[in-house]
């Protein structure tokens, strides 16, 4: 009889799951549903063709962009350059991780955990590392440049606020991680100023050569993995170290960290530093995917040139600057940018320096500031002839051997040539400037609707 009854409950799972399957049809694999969500602060390019490189006049007799009709795909762009302080939340977030590894560190070679209080509460928050999936272990071993620690499985116990006021330090093991790990000794300290050493804020990432795997007849998928490991500070030195004879000081001083410039671009990074923010920005976001139960996002990344130069003209076929052009007075008799207009009256156009990423008006694509304020760094590498080769379907002359950076849109201490978007200009990936900032890009994936095309 149980014999019976099992073998008649087999037989209904099996006409149970009978119906489910596919009856020999080619159905396709079934996933989730993907409804496209635009990212915060970001608009929509449509995609579309146009011509790129100087239509008009090459004044400047650079004869480095012949014109060349090119399509690219659609994609979203951020608004406005990375801020201040969109680029300090970066910072934050290495620095917190790095001091939350370093009293976790500490708290497991004590023999400390969270009943124990003080830098106990900081400890790791499962010491077995079995249970991690691969995805875990390598987003841990994904969150910052501490180098090989040897705790890389270890997952950091974030639910616990960090302590940054000297007076309310838990116990002495807590101010021996921050007095002699985070903060510049006091030799190095000044006016009673204690001071994060931003040397240490370096983040470490990894990424696919995907150009170099593509093009090799042999070779493991972990040849062409790359690492990463970089300070992420920007160099306030730079109001400095690009004028001579000139007094910026207090741009040196307040501009990055004080609230007063916020929502100014972030300026002082690097080509290299604006990759990682990219890179961070990713997996900041699929963090927050995956603690969801929500598919991941691409990547965000820095726009190539041409899907540059295609967002700043904001649709305007031929158009001189992204409002269109020629001039750089509109009708209200105003300057269009923030540039060095009248041969040097910088404050002609209402500015001296930058000025908030949300100043002038939009071009047609809602997209501020794509001429001025500050240059931004694309992801193509600069070639005076790149126009002649590169393909006319989503063009990118990217190299690794090249460290010359295209920039685009010119900037504050910019005359107005650079500021068409046509021009082309490069700096040195390494270097940093009081005049190159950056926004980022993402694939857009989905089909559009009639409202985007």
């Amino acid at each position: 009889m149980k014999k019976l009854l099992l073998l008649s409950i087999a037989f209904v799972f099996l006409l149970a799951s009978c119906g489910s399957k596919t009856k020999g049809e080619l159905v396709g694999v079934k996933g989730k549903k993907w409804y496209p969500e635009k990212p915060y602060g970001m608009e929509l390019i449509p995609r579309g063709s146009f011509i790129m490189g100087k239509a008009e006049e090459d004044m400047a007799q650079v004869l480095n962009a012949p014109t060349k009709t090119v399509t690219v795909r659609s994609f979203y762009m951020d608004d406005t350059e990375i801020t201040n302080s969109e680029y300090r939340q970066f910072v934050e977030w290495v620095k917190d991780s790095i001091t939350r590894t370093k009293l976790a560190i500490l708290a497991d070679e004590l023999g400390l955990g969270p009943d124990d209080g003080g830098i106990g509460r900081y400890a790791f928050k499962d010491a077995d590392t079995t249970r991690a999936s691969v995805y875990d272990k390598y987003m841990l071993d994904n969150y910052a440049g501490m180098g090989t620690t040897g705790y890389e499985e270890r997952a950091l116990n974030k639910k616990i606020d960090l302590i940054w006021d000297v007076a309310k330090y838990p116990d002495e093991y807590y101010a021996e991680i921050m007095i002699d790990s985070i903060y510049l000794p006091l030799e190095e300290s000044y006016n009673g100023l204690s001071s994060i050493d931003v040397k240490k804020l370096k983040y470490k990432y990894s990424w696919m050569d995907i150009e170099a795997a593509a093009r090799a007849k042999s070779g493991k998928r972990k040849d062409f993995i790359r690492q990463e490991e970089l300070s992420i500070y920007p160099d306030t030195t730079v109001w400095i170290k690009d004028f001579e004879y000139s007094y910026n000081e207090p741009m040196h001083n307040d501009y990055f960290w004080h609230d007063a410039y916020s929502d100014y671009p972030v300026v002082g990074v690097t080509w290299q530093q604006a990759k990682a923010f990219c890179n961070w920005r990713t997996k900041y976001k699929n963090d927050d995917q995956k603690s969801k139960g929500k598919q991941f996002v691409n990547q965000f990344r820095l726009p190539t040139e041409a899907e540059w130069e295609y967002a700043a003209r904001g649709g305007i076929e031929g158009g001189t600057y992204p409002w269109g052009g020629p001039y750089v007075i509109g009708d209200t008799g105003c300057f269009m940018a923030n540039f060095k207009p009248n041969r040097g009256d910088y404050a002609a156009d209402q500015a001296l320096y930058t000025v908030e990423a949300k100043s002038y008006e939009p071009n047609d694509y809602n997209l501020y500031n794509m001429a001025g304020n500050v240059s931004e760094w694309t992801n193509s590498s600069y070639d005076a002839n790149s126009y002649e080769y590169v393909s006319t379907m989503n063009p990118n002359a990217g190299s690794n051997q090249n460290a010359r950076k295209v920039i685009r849109g010119g900037s504050w201490k910019d005359v107005a040539y650079f500021l068409q978007v046509s021009t082309r200009d490069y700096e040195y990936q390494d270097s940093a400037r009081s005049y190159i900032g950056f926004r980022t890009v993402q694939d857009y994936m989905g089909e559009e609707d009639a409202t985007t095309r």
